[in-house]
């Protein structure tokens, strides 16, 4: 294991680190380190967790970064990667933790997200990505979030069915559409549900009192509503959110 967080290192990462073949947990978050991630990395297959976060990485995710097969965590958030989410990160199918966000990534969500069925927590937020979001069945997913990515489309009536643990639900500051899925309310385990800044609109059919462990809700900033007169009745649901 490597620990080298926060130690004011500079300078480009050597691609000599691919010769650590043993190593499992690699640690260089909060420095700045520049330049491309060496594409030696890929060597290391018994890499569990890889953290370069807070740097000043540019260019594009290694294509194969496949070859850390053994990767649980990755986390190369706030740097200045550009390029596409890498479909190779598809083929990482033990990874837990997914973490991109604060880079300048487009290309949309590809659908290697469909792969990674033993995601937890998965954070890429504020990049121009685009896109609409592929949901698939990722029935460990706790905490979803994708804000600031200038998302567009709506979200599936089914979202219950392919996210069944979700606890933390982030989609803020996009240009989503539609309605927001009552399907929602069959989430019990949801404590932090955030859609502020984006275009959903219709009737608001989430019945807040199913959902017993919510602490925060923001839906603020869309265009709800269906000049129904009971469109005001989610207000009722809400009277049991005592931890709100």
């Amino acid at each position: 294991m490597i620990v080298l967080d926060s130690q004011g290192m500079e300078g480009s990462l050597s691609p000599h680190k691919g010769n650590l073949s043993f190593l499992q947990k690699l640690y260089l978050r909060n420095n700045s380190f520049q330049g491309a991630i060496p594409h030696e990395l890929h060597l290391l297959s018994r890499l569990r967790i890889l953290n370069l976060g807070l740097n000043k990485f540019k260019g594009i995710i290694p294509v194969n970064i496949s070859g850390c097969s053994n990767l649980v965590e990755l986390d190369l958030s706030f740097n200045e990667l550009v390029g596409s989410i890498s479909k190779e990160i598809g083929y990482l199918s033990k990874l837990t933790f997914l973490s991109l966000g604060y880079n300048n990534l487009t290309g949309g969500i590809q659908s290697f997200l469909g792969n990674t069925t033993l995601m937890e927590m998965f954070f890429v937020v504020e990049n121009p990505l685009g896109g609409s979001i592929p949901i698939y069945n990722l029935s460990l997913l706790t905490n979803f979030s994708l804000q600031g990515n200038h998302l567009t489309g709506s979200l599936p009536l089914t979202i219950d069915t392919m996210l069944p643990h979700l606890v933390f639900f982030q989609l803020r500051t996009n240009q989503l559409t539609g309605p927001l899925p009552s399907s929602i309310s069959k989430r019990s385990r949801l404590r932090h549900i955030e859609m502020t800044r984006n275009n959903f609109s219709g009737k608001l059919r989430i019945d807040f009192a199913k959902l017993r462990e919510i602490i925060y809700i923001n839906l603020s900033n869309n265009i709800f509503g269906s000049n129904e007169t009971d469109e005001m009745n989610f207000i009722d649901s809400m009277k049991n959110c005592t931890r709100c």
